[in-house]
């Protein structure tokens, strides 16, 4: 799905806006995941010279946290828990469901722009796993059953 991409000015408001708090940098990438639903391309040197930072720190903070992403989403994102504690209750299966489901890898979004499926490190229910989020929403103990079921409601 083809989008026009932010125009500098627009990215340039949302830096000074933020940049003389303390720790600027989470607020601004907030600021612009929320005003474009991702991080442009362009942002993140114009964030680097703003601050009077590297790019590559700039980058490094962009791909470390999952709530960062560099193209905008489908209009539904499915994130599925890999860390331990969900592996260790079937996130596994869970995982290929999800991967089945939607026809994607990691990462993408289908070609329509309908859904994005992206791995997350800890969605915070650990004694619930196998746990996702659609859209925004948890849920823990999802089967595949319960993944298609929920996919379902919001299609």
């Amino acid at each position: 799905m083809p989008h026009t991409p932010p125009a500098d000015a627009d990215i340039d408001r949302i830096i000074a806006d933020h940049a003389q708090m303390e720790g600027p940098v989470l607020p601004i990438l907030h600021a612009l995941v929320a005003a474009f639903d991702h991080v442009p391309a362009a942002a993140v040197d114009r964030i680097a010279r703003a601050l009077n930072l590297g790019r590559a720190e700039v980058h490094g903070v962009v791909s470390f946290y999952h709530d960062f992403r560099t193209e905008p989403a489908g209009r539904r994102v499915l994130r599925v828990c890999r860390a331990e504690a969900c592996q260790a209750q079937g996130g596994a299966a869970l995982e290929a469901a999800a991967q089945r489901l939607t026809g994607l890898d990691w990462g993408e979004t289908s070609a329509d722009g309908a859904v994005t499926l992206e791995p997350v490190y800890c969605l915070g229910l650990c004694a619930c796993g196998p746990a996702v989020q659609v859209d925004g929403v948890l849920h823990g103990r999802v089967d595949a059953a319960r993944l298609d079921a929920l996919m379902e409601e919001g299609a």
